[in-house]
């Protein structure tokens, strides 16, 4: 028990992770406008890139760079402030590294290209195996049981995947295996999945999760910098090209018994993202925040606990079947189904049924607001209705594919505050006027 213990201990310690978190999630419309899409808010008082840092903590490896590129600054502030108490002295730490052009004039041209330009940043940490993340899903998992059984498969590089229906497959990455789980085949983003073997309803898709041997790694992206054809992306180069010379060993995430609840959601458009807030405001949500074998770690501001004010008939503070974070004021309003950020303030009579509402949001009184997301610093005027006339909705603000609504600040003639701008919260104006709440 000992030498496995200490073994595994030892894996741990030999592991960097490397997190990808410089993407520009285009398909998250104006929510990325002015952020990467890790550093956007999530489930209340959380940021994207939290579930992947935390993940990381909890698993035991200590030693993660986040690599960012595409409007780091707002991103840049949540690490310093949620995760600078990393102690280096004792070998642990989450550090920032902004793209350089290490390698030439370019800028980081693929998920690939990100990690070779950052080779020296690798061989100076010492390490033996390398945990290739990316920062912009939402999840919990445990890495050191893939890393035990990359170690215990002799695999030179293991690929996490999940199982997934053939449509949404499409989307992703998808691994063929045989009977050891040895990944035979792999295709990026296929018009026509391949389906597991006795299931034709499912394929095996990838998380963008892996492990590498860092000689492996090494040799691979060099040799791929080379290539002139190449588009230094790992689902569509590096790993076709390691399973014809590698040990390459798929990880099934969901067919792990561990303990840990398995969730794995990518957020990638509006609707995945309200889909996926959403679900935090059910009885039984799929994904538990209260699991405290399990915790998410960020930024804890320094907030009063959320405000329920006034006991009328037609003006009464409540929320109902709703998650409320701290620094909120419901001022004889009614909030229903939804999940409300930190420092919201929702006014007299005013009704939010079915929405996301972003940090540091004001909605005057009178107003009624379903099925929207409304974006940080939205002060929404006296008597607006959003969600009741897709026509005139369709006018003002973003509509998605399935009919959730984006609102922000700039849609409702607004200047972009602070807030809305993705910058530092502390840095703009006090924000509570206590005296719009009087009766």
């Amino acid at each position: 028990m000992f030498n496995a213990t200490y073994a595994a201990s030892a894996q741990l310690r030999d592991t960097v992770a490397i997190v990808l978190a410089g993407g520009k999630g285009k398909r998250l419309q104006h929510l990325t406008h002015n952020r990467a899409k890790p550093g956007i808010p999530f489930g209340g008082k959380y940021r994207i890139i939290d579930f992947t840092l935390s993940n990381c903590i909890n698993s035991g490896i200590r030693r993660v760079d986040v690599l960012t590129q595409y409007k780091a600054c707002d991103l840049v502030f949540h690490i310093q402030r949620a995760w600078g108490h990393m102690r280096w002295e004792l070998g642990e730490y989450v550090g920032i590294v902004p793209a350089q052009q290490q390698k030439g004039d370019d800028w980081y041209k693929g998920t690939a290209d990100a990690v070779f330009q950052n080779l020296d940043l690798l061989r100076r940490q010492g390490c033996k195996h390398v945990l290739i993340l990316g920062g912009d899903h939402i999840y919990k998992m445990d890495y050191s049981l893939m890393l035990a059984e990359h170690v215990r498969r002799g695999a030179e590089l293991t690929v996490a995947t999940i199982c997934a229906d053939v449509e949404r497959a499409k989307s992703f990455g998808v691994c063929e295996i045989n009977e050891s789980q040895r990944i035979t085949a792999f295709e990026e983003k296929p018009a026509s999945p391949s389906r597991i073997p006795g299931d034709d309803k499912h394929a095996l898709c990838s998380m963008g999760i892996y492990i590498f041997d860092i000689d492996v790694l090494e040799r691979m992206l060099i040799a791929d910098a080379e290539n002139q054809q190449s588009a230094h992306d790992f689902g569509y180069n590096i790993i076709p090209e390691a399973i014809q010379h590698h040990n390459v060993y798929t990880y099934v995430f969901n067919s792990v018994s561990d303990g840990i609840q398995h969730y794995w959601k990518d957020v990638g458009n509006l609707d995945e993202y309200y889909q996926a807030n959403m679900d935090l405001v059910s009885v039984s949500p799929e994904l538990n925040l209260y699991d405290e074998r399990w915790p998410i770690y960020t930024c804890q501001e320094q907030l009063p606990g959320a405000k329920f004010v006034f006991d009328d008939d037609g003006c009464r503070g409540e929320a109902l079947d709703s998650v409320v974070s701290a620094g909120c004021i419901i001022s004889g309003a009614r909030v229903k189904n939804s999940l409300l950020f930190s420092r919201v303030r929702v006014e007299k009579r005013s009704q939010i049924e079915a929405c996301i509402v972003l940090p540091s949001v004001s909605i005057a009184r009178d107003c009624k607001i379903r099925g929207a997301i409304l974006a940080e610093g939205c002060q929404v005027p006296p008597g607006t209705v959003i969600g009741y006339d897709a026509e005139q909705d369709a006018k003002k603000y973003c509509v998605s594919d399935k009919g959730i609504l984006l609102v922000t600040p700039e849609m409702l003639s607004q200047s972009a505050t602070p807030h809305a701008a993705g910058l530092d919260s502390h840095l703009s104006k006090t924000w509570l006027n206590v005296s719009q709440f009087t009766h």
